[in-house]
């Protein structure tokens, strides 16, 4: 029986190199839990599925830049159009509840700051909330008085998992710039590690076997291994038509290759999405 994939979200967090000697970006990566049921061990952006409460009625009163109408143009093929929305409220919420960052704003459109001590501790009890389901995101937005500027939030590419997988997700990538005043920290459960890394050092590991990621990062980080600014590459995503992006797994001679729509063949280390577990 085919699974039909689960619309998901994921943000690729950018900043400029640290090392002012450096012109380049660096984009964090989060690594998957090795007991996770989806790409164990592997290399990824912060994301997750889209939740209910992401497109809930109301949830209009928090956003700022972007509309129901707006973004069901822009994500036109979405099965369910009332979900456009919650693609990217989506994408923050998870981003928040996996590695910490909140891309919200307060009501003087100033960028949420997490320093303070006490805030720390405060914004840590929300995330833990979120991620045991004792809370809904809406109740920190309404706790906090934060609104969610999602026009800050720029769609890059669309990639579905390939059909003969039981885990399947129709993923929507966003690129954003690392706010300021905020620290990554991974939640320990979902990933065990995060790196900043440049776009082209992440091709160079994953070339030697020492970073592990799955064709969607691959081919996200060759987009934009080019630029060299953050600008840049929300520039280029401004400007860029997004089609859905479905590979299939292929036999050819003898191993299992993926190949792309356009009939390109990716066989380096071909990523293991998930298989069903021998207990099953």
């Amino acid at each position: 029986m085919q699974v039909i994939p689960a619309d998901a979200s994921t943000v690729m967090l950018l900043r400029a190199c640290p090392d002012a000697g450096i012109k380049d970006i660096e984009i964090l990566m989060v690594r998957r839990n090795s007991k996770s049921s989806f790409v164990p061990g592997y290399h990824v952006f912060p994301g997750g599925v889209v939740d209910p409460e992401d497109f809930e009625v109301g949830i209009e009163r928090f956003i700022r830049g972007i509309d129901r109408a707006s973004a069901t143009r822009i994500l036109s093929d979405m099965p369910r159009p009332e979900k456009a929305l919650g693609a990217w409220v989506a994408a923050i919420r998870e981003t928040f509840e996996e590695v910490g960052v909140l891309l919200a704003q307060n009501k003087n459109g100033a960028p949420v700051t997490i320093r303070a001590e006490e805030k720390r501790r405060r914004f840590c009890d929300y995330r833990k909330a979120l991620i045991e389901g004792k809370m809904h995101f809406s109740e920190v937005l309404t706790a906090e008085e934060l609104l969610l500027p999602l026009d800050r939030l720029h769609y890059f590419s669309h990639w579905i998992t390939p059909e003969p997988f039981p885990l399947r997700y129709d993923v929507r990538f966003f690129v954003t710039q690392m706010p300021p005043d905020q620290d990554v920290m991974h939640d320990g459960v979902e990933l065990t590690g995060h790196v900043w890394i440049r776009p082209s050092e992440a091709l160079r590991q994953y070339e030697q076997g020492i970073l592990d990621m799955v064709l969607p990062q691959i081919m996200t980080l060759e987009n934009i291994k080019r630029f060299q600014t953050v600008a840049d590459v929300i520039d280029s995503a401004r400007k860029r038509h997004v089609p859905a992006t479905l590979t299939k797994i292929k036999r050819i001679e003898g191993k299992d290759v993926e190949v792309m729509p356009n009939g390109s063949v990716f066989e380096t280390r071909l990523p293991v999405y998930s298989w069903p577990d021998q207990n099953d």
